[in-house]
């Protein structure tokens, strides 16, 4: 696995060129209609990008999305964030639809929590939408304003912006009614989502150099300056799964993220992931997996 990849070289891939300069302020705001820029070149290999992106697709297309490959026939609207890699194929070349891409501080005026409170770009968050025809057409009709706005010369067309963004976040939040969006009920749920918070910033893992620090409910604990057995009982209270448990998934999802897109050894790859030793690593994987890292590498 590379790098994470930035807008710069996104655009260099996708148009051969470099990102527009944009005003102070904009967060490096773009939007495209599919149908304007054609095809494109073949898609860029699975990697993370230092941007968010927001799709609306129709037709057959199939998207490499952390560890998991989806392909997707219909009308999909996709989120896509930095600390999820990622690659986007276009099987049905006669696909349309729209795009955006932006960086974190476009949203962050418009939103008094971060970005990664949002359902759809928070860790383990639904990033795929299946839409109806006719809410397909809705965030069509988004997508237009968006495109109409970003190439008017309003002086403030980068604060329409953010609404028409938030307004398009907020109509996929819609379509999963049970979603809850900034609320932490009790001190349960708050330390439950500072924990997680504080899980997913260890990832991703970009080197061989890097190494998480944290590995274990104390580790955590002791981050948060709470009683372990505190923070067992809110992460539980809150999530129904166990600390440990939160912790052995993330700790597999990179694993097979690793192991399928690097050609880092396993012994490099059990150091990124805090294990003394390969074989702790291997112990750990396939208690989790019920399969060793050497038959994931070889799928």
């Amino acid at each position: 696995m590379s790098k994470t990849k930035s807008l710069e070289a996104f655009y260099k891939h996708k148009f051969n060129s470099s990102p527009p300069q944009l005003p102070v302020g904009a967060g490096d705001f773009n939007v495209f209609n599919l149908s304007e820029i054609g095809e494109g070149p073949p898609p860029g290999r699975y990697a993370r990008y230092d941007f968010f992106k927001i799709m609306l697709i129709r037709g057959e297309h199939r998207c490499h999305y952390a560890e998991k490959s989806l392909t997707l026939n219909g009308n999909t609207l996709l989120f896509f964030t930095p600390s999820i890699p990622y690659s986007f194929e276009r099987i049905d070349k006669q696909a349309s639809g729209f795009f955006c891409v932006f960086k974190e501080s476009f949203l962050t005026e418009n939103h008094r929590l971060g970005v990664y409170d949002l359902p759809m770009f928070a860790p383990r968050g639904k990033a795929v939408y299946d839409l109806s025809k006719s809410q397909d057409k809705e965030v069509a009709n988004l997508f237009m304003k968006i495109l109409t706005e970003a190439r008017s010369e309003y002086r403030f067309k980068y604060d329409l912006l953010r609404n028409l963004i938030s307004e398009l976040i907020h109509y996929a939040i819609k379509l999963e009614p049970n979603e809850e969006l900034y609320h932490h009920p009790d001190t349960n749920a708050r330390i439950t989502s500072i924990f997680t918070s504080l899980l997913e910033r260890q990832f991703p893992i970009e080197s061989i150099g890097q190494c998480i620090s944290m590995r274990s409910a104390s580790d955590f604990a002791n981050r948060l300056s709470v009683h372990v057995n505190h923070l067992n009982r809110a992460v539980r209270l809150t999530t129904g799964k166990t600390t440990t448990d939160h912790i052995s998934e993330r700790l597999v999802a990179e694993a097979i993220a690793l192991l399928k897109h690097t050609d880092w050894n396993v012994s490099e790859i059990s150091y990124c992931l805090g294990f003394a030793q390969p074989a702790h690593f291997t112990h750990f994987f396939k208690k989790h997996t019920n399969t060793t890292p050497s038959s994931i590498r070889l799928v």
